[in-house]
């Protein structure tokens, strides 16, 4: 039996860190492997002379949208196995109605951010920026302002959760360890699956008021951007470290900036709004707040994802369910 055609759109410079080799055995195994043969992502030109006559293919960031023509030249596409976190940008009405299934291995970019966050939630309690530069400075325990930025454990804290997406939900299992009380703000949540996760199910004003670590973990979209505004900021404790993994947009960052200035909050910001940020910005310049570029997620090895791609590949050539599958319904929900 002749093996299905499988097209791989990514670009040869990124295929080391996208797939392991045994991924690549994996999908050799199962199908004959089309090659965009380029160092870049495929272009709309690319994809109009690969994908004709393949049952799947492999995306990823920097690949063409799918739209109406795309999906015209590729008569046999069945399944779009996509590396990376939102599929948005990629799919198109026409792809939705040719039935073209999609699928994401972006929950194993999901646990890359969580082991990111949960890293910053633990240097963030224990101050551990800013007590460095006040030892850089030729301070040490006995001469730190400890009302201000008093080291203190991730133990027994209350952590705020915005949003129980893949990113929220790995956040919660890593912390099980520290015995926190977990507060989790998400309209999707029902009761009795904050029980099932062993959470407290409250609202976005709640848990800004009680939270020791507010983390944000949800998509961006009209009912989102900037949700963590001036108010919000205001109500949160004295000390509370706030992190963003998610989007730039959910904070609005005049108001973050005007808070950062009173030296009352501490911030962890792996996105911005505009990412990245303006020379100029008080978020280069201030103490307490760390901007990093976008690094939260897998940078050098995302071999996770290529597997789970791969793996997706399989299942749908053999009849089985999908790990992840996205469909039409799901992308108000997603970034």
């Amino acid at each position: 039996m002749t093996k299905p055609r499988v097209a791989v759109t990514i670009g040869r410079s990124n295929y080391g860190r996208m797939f392991s080799e045994r991924a690549w055995e994996q999908l050799n195994d199962i199908a004959i492997i089309v090659h965009h043969d380029d160092d870049e992502p495929a272009n709309h030109d690319d994809l109009l002379s690969l994908l004709p006559g393949v049952r799947a293919c492999i995306t990823s960031w920097g690949v063409a949208q799918f739209d109406g023509d795309v999906i015209a030249a590729a008569e046999s596409l069945e399944l779009m196995s996509h590396m990376g976190s939102s599929i948005k940008r990629f799919v198109s009405g026409p792809l939705w109605d040719r039935g073209v299934r999609v699928t994401s291995a972006g929950i194993t970019l999901a646990r890359d951010v969580a082991e990111t966050t949960l890293g910053l939630m633990i240097v963030g309690r224990k101050r551990i920026w800013p007590l460095s530069r006040h030892v850089a400075a030729g301070g040490w325990r006995d001469s730190a302002v400890w009302g201000q930025w008093d080291a203190r454990e991730l133990t027994r804290s209350t952590v705020g959760l915005v949003g129980a997406s893949n990113v929220g939900r790995h956040v919660i299992d890593l912390l099980q360890p520290f015995e926190s009380t977990i507060l989790v703000a998400d309209p999707f949540l029902s009761e009795d699956n904050a029980t099932a996760l062993g959470v407290e199910r409250v609202d976005l004003a709640e848990l800004a008021a009680r939270s020791d670590v507010v983390s944000l973990h949800c998509p961006e979209n009209e009912h989102t951007r900037h949700m963590i505004n001036a108010e919000i900021l205001a109500s949160m404790q004295d000390g509370v470290v706030l992190i963003n993994t998610a989007r730039g947009g959910l904070i609005d960052e005049t108001a973050l900036i005007n808070e950062l200035e009173q030296n009352r909050i501490f911030a962890f910001l792996d996105v911005t709004d505009p990412e990245p940020p303006a020379l100029d910005s008080p978020l280069r310049l201030l103490d307490n707040v760390v901007v990093t570029p976008h690094i939260a997620g897998c940078i050098e090895n995302c071999n996770r994802m290529g597997e789970l791609a791969v793996e997706e590949v399989r299942r749908h050539l053999s009849g089985e369910p999908a790990v992840y599958e996205i469909r039409r319904d799901m992308l108000d929900r997603i970034s």
